[in-house]
Parts: C-alpha cells; structure tokens; sequence
C-alpha cells in the first residue's frame, strides 16, 4: 500500500453500515437514523428531465469538462436568488460530481506535502482524511458548546497561521447545526487575506430548516481568498444524483479544473439538465420541504428526550445533534447497546472528532412514522434493562 493511505481509515458508515445490514431481519428490521441521505424524491419536473434526456439519440456521448452553459448559467442564477451574489458561469463556476469529490480536487489543487491545513472539531471527517492523502499536517480548531458552536476567531488570531494553506467552515455546521454569524464570516475573511490562506465553505445544508441561507461571497473581499462548495444532495433530494459545484474566483476555479479534468469525463446530459430543473424550483417546494423536516425534527426532539439528553432546539440543517446523559460511560457501547437491542442506529459523535465524544447525532432522514417506531423500541428497550449500563453488542447478542 502506499503511504498516504496508512494514517486514513475507511470512512466510519462504510464499515457501519456493514454491520447495521447484517442485524437486518424481516420481522425486525433496524431502523437507520445515522446516515444524512433523503429519502424523498426530488420534484417530478427534475426527473422528467432527465427521462426526455436520455430518450434522445445524441445525449450518450462525452460531456464538457466545466459542464453545459445551461447548468452554469443556472447555478449563477440559483446564488444569485437565494444569496445575493451572482457568479461569472464561465469564470467562477464549475460543476461537480458531489461536492464531496470537490474537497479531493481542493486539496490536490492547493496543498504541498508538509502544508498546513484547518479542519473544525467536531467536523465533517473528509476534511481531515483528504488532507492526510495529500500529505498536509492537519490542525483542528475547536467548536465548543459554551459559545453555541461558533468559531473562536479571537483563539485563531493569536496562532501562527503562516504555513497555513487552507481553512475547511462549514455553515450551517454538520454535526452540530450551527449557523456561523456574519460577524465571524466576515472576520475570517480579513483573516485568510492578512494570512494568505485559502478559506472554503462547505454549504450544502443552506436551504433546509435555515432562515437565512449566507453565502461566504456575500462578504466582501471573499473572491480574492474563498471557495465555496454546495449540492443538490441534501437540498434538492438528490444525494445518489451526485451534483455538487464549486464557486470562486476565476484562477482558484481553473486550478481545480487542472485536478478534476483528469480525473473525470464530464457528467452525463441528462444528470446535468435534470439539475438544471432542480436549481429552478420555486421557494414553495422548499417551503414543504422544509415542513416535513420541522415536523420530523420534533418528533426527533421527543426521543432525545426519551434518552435524557441535552439539546438545542435552533439547530439547521439535515440533523440533530445531542450531549448524552452524564451517567452513560461509554458513548459507543451505549449506542451498540440501543442498535442491537432495539435495533436503532443513532450516529455516535466520536466520529466527527474528539469535542463529539460526548454526542450523537440523529438524522432527519426517516419518515415520521418510523421516527415514532424507534422512540417505542427504546421506549420499550429501555424498560427492560437499559439502565444496565454495562449492556454491549457482545452480551446482548
């Protein structure tokens, strides 16, 4: 194996998920509120799209590398509704097969072996691990509960950031669902520029259960310093659809194009047009969208309480995040205990990071009725013998 692959784990659901399939049974089936991917369809018009597409002869063949003018243009349109900031389509704009597959390019783009890069804790793990591919000595910055998951800007202006070359946000945050202040987005913008470091925005999260979606280009001076990343995935349905782009300035945009032109053969047409319909629906698709999501996230809200947790109730996007009880020694021995003796997945938040060792994280991604199901089975779990808190998979199986 080569060396950049010996500090990097497989991503923790791949392995998970594994195990959560094999307790699988058909009178008991467990129910997954782990991982963040929606279970609605996108709008009908989106599919259609892509079905009137693919009936034609000549939409089988190779695409362009930055994507058809029509999906840029739209993506320029959709910021320019939702943000306030309208990008250059041929410049600024470059689209993507997830955005996940963008935090590779970034990385390959930008970093040098030995470079420094930041990555928040908790935070998305990717940051962390495409860091370690490229060969960057990863730092963390921490988000603590105390300051409502906010970034501590005054703790980052008193480091050396000199050998900095990235800086990975992420807002509204995942696993915590915190919205970052403009304050704090306008301060790490004059940051990244006095420190000459590059500031990414992950975004995918913006348009559900946020009241007000911010964009990092709405600070001035971002284009010069900043990245943004965002996906149909989680706002539009559409998370095995696999779109993403990418938005910054023009020189920033052409050197991920360098990395991504030779990893890839452009998106299929279809894919592509049916974003095109995704990106232009009205604000009352996501209005109901929206609904569903609040009503879930009550009902989440419930068995969190069930679980005796601390939570806050002014959380954004796809998730809820949680402290556990005091009591409970080990978080993933009581998160095995809940899977395979209710046969319930919760996330635990150790995998986000050390300042989530104390966490879970519940997903909104199950329908009301199957939210209610795993509050009984815990309900039900929890009065036989849950207080046993010695209980592990290896006993109760």
């Amino acid at each position: 194996m080569a060396k950049r692959i010996e500090k990097v784990e497989e991503y923790y659901f791949s392995k998970k998920l594994q195990e959560v399939r094999g307790l699988d049974s058909p009178g008991l089936p467990v129910i997954n509120l782990g991982i963040g991917s929606p279970d609605q369809p996108p709008a009908p018009r989106v599919i259609e799209a892509l079905q009137a597409t693919a009936q034609l002869p000549g939409s089988h063949g190779y695409q362009p590398y930055k994507g058809i003018p029509g999906l840029g243009a739209a993506i320029s349109s959709f910021y320019k509704r939702i943000y306030g900031f309208c990008p250059d389509p041929k410049k600024m704009v470059l689209p993507l097969m997830g955005s996940k597959e963008g935090i590779m390019h970034i990385s390959m783009a930008f970093v040098n072996e030995g470079d420094e890069v930041l990555v928040p804790d908790p935070g998305y793990p990717t940051y962390a691990s495409a860091s370690q591919l490229v060969g960057a000595k990863v730092t963390t910055y921490d988000l603590d509960e105390n300051n409502g998951w906010q970034i501590d800007v005054d703790e980052l202006e008193k480091r050396d950031l000199s050998k900095v070359k990235i800086m990975w946000i992420n807002s509204p945050h995942m696993p915590t669902g915190s919205v970052m202040a403009v304050a704090h987005m306008k301060r790490l913008v004059a940051l990244a520029r006095a420190n000459r470091f590059l500031l990414v925005n992950d975004n995918p999260y913006g348009l559900i259960l946020n009241i007000s979606p911010q964009s990092i280009f709405s600070i001035e001076g971002a284009e010069e310093v900043a990245l943004e990343l965002n996906s149909l995935s989680k706002s539009h349905n559409m998370p095995g659809w696999r779109i993403g782009w990418l938005v910054g300035g023009a020189a920033h945009v052409d050197a991920v194009l360098r990395v991504k032109s030779n990893m890839d053969s452009g998106m299929f047409l279809g894919i592509q047009q049916a974003a095109v319909e995704a990106l232009q629906q009205p604000d009352e698709w996501f209005e109901g969208l929206n609904h569903l999501y609040r009503q879930r996230r009550a009902k989440a809200f419930e068995l969190l309480e069930l679980l005796s947790c601390v939570f806050s109730r002014q959380q954004a996007g796809l998730f809820v995040w949680a402290k556990v009880p005091d009591s409970v020694p080990s978080v993933e021995a009581w998160i095995d205990s809940i899977l395979y003796g209710a046969r319930v997945f919760i996330t635990p938040g150790f995998i986000f990071g050390k300042n989530g060792q104390r966490y879970i994280r519940i997903s909104l991604c199950a329908p009301i009725e199957k939210l209610q199901e795993a509050h009984d089975r815990i309900s039900a779990f929890k009065a036989q013998n849950f207080e046993k808190q010695e209980l592990t998979k290896e006993t109760i199986q």
